[in-house]
């Protein structure tokens, strides 16, 4: 039988280059041997504060982008969190197994709140919504980086604290972080992670940056004084993360690439660098110009959802009965 994938990324704001390669580039393989569903988590982004317009403008985006990185409707299930009701009730039924301490624990609810003067109960109790999108599903593996993993232990813990209280009803998932060398750096801090929240525009491509401005941030990259293109993390970081993205996306070894670029300098080389990545976004571009404002685009979200709705509400009326809410069914 085939396994389940669940993945979900947040709407805030156009992925980047390294959110593509580090994930999304590897559920286009995945969906072939796996029963993917990939969401939209609409619900999650709303635990911080959020401009309505914009979020709306960012979930269709997202879905958009989805498509045009080579996820198949065909083959998995692409959908929008807040169009599953099952997910925000199996939520509050997770939320009822969990305790406060373990949730005050999690390293991402004391990094977003601290120094604030209040937060919201729902930044709080995100990860047993986060559970509550895995579990629905039957997932058996989950793709995330490193700063999820407390996230999906905790998935584990309350999915086996549910089995052993209630009933046996949930598939504990197993996390899978992506393979070293997906990991994409800042353009102008090689040692920290590419985010699309640093305030250096300079420092991450999204998918949807133009030609000229993809040329301008690379040639703008940190490097060093050496001026010998050679991959090697630990002395030549700005290096090593330009040689990564060239290889990811040029379908080249790292060692390929050092020998093409031995006597030369760091500016041909960030040309190149800047032209691989133009000529790998740019059918992706086309792709989503075309779905955005599409009918297409909302018949694929809507069988999504349909699709997703009918595997979340068996799941979720089993949880209801098994903790012995309603009416037996």
């Amino acid at each position: 039988m085939m396994q389940t994938i669940f993945s979900g990324i947040q709407p805030s704001g156009t992925i980047t280059l390294g959110n593509y390669i580090g994930a999304m580039k590897q559920f286009v393989e995945l969906q072939n041997d796996y029963n993917c569903y990939f969401c939209i988590v609409d619900e999650h982004a709303i635990t911080v504060p959020q401009d309505r317009l914009q979020l709306r403008k960012n979930i269709r985006s997202l879905a958009a982008l989805y498509v045009a990185v080579g996820i198949d409707p065909a083959k998995s299930t692409l959908f929008i969190q807040s169009e599953v009701p099952a997910h925000t009730e199996a939520g509050w039924l997770l939320q009822c197994v969990a305790y406060i301490g373990e949730l005050e624990r999690m390293t991402q609810f004391k990094d977003k709140s601290a120094g604030k003067e209040a937060v919201s109960a729902g930044l709080l109790t995100y990860p047993p919504l986060m559970a509550a999108d895995i579990l629905l599903y039957g997932t058996d593996i989950v793709p995330v980086g490193e700063d999820q993993k407390q996230h999906l232990e905790l998935t584990r813990d309350l999915a086996e604290r549910f089995n052993k209280k209630y009933n046996d009803i949930f598939t504990i998932p197993e996390v899978r972080i992506p393979k070293v060398g997906a990991r994409i750096m800042s353009l102008q801090d090689p040692m920290k992670k590419m985010s699309k929240s640093d305030p250096n525009q300079k420092a991450f491509i999204t998918m949807l940056d133009d030609a000229k401005t993809i040329e301008k941030k690379i040639k703008s990259a940190v490097t060093d004084s050496e001026g010998i293109v050679r991959f090697d993390k630990e002395n030549k970081p700005g290096v090593s993360n330009l040689l990564g993205i060239y290889s990811i996306l040029g379908n080249k070894s790292i060692e390929e690439i050092e020998a093409m670029y031995e006597g030369k300098g760091y500016g041909e080389f960030k040309t190149d660098v800047a032209e691989v990545v133009v000529n790998a976004l740019a059918p992706i571009q086309e792709t989503y110009y075309e779905l955005i404002d599409s009918t297409q685009l909302d018949d694929i979200l809507d069988e999504g959802a349909e699709r997703a709705n009918q595997t979340a509400s068996k799941m979720l009326r089993k949880m209801k009965n098994a903790m012995g809410l309603g009416r037996k069914k």
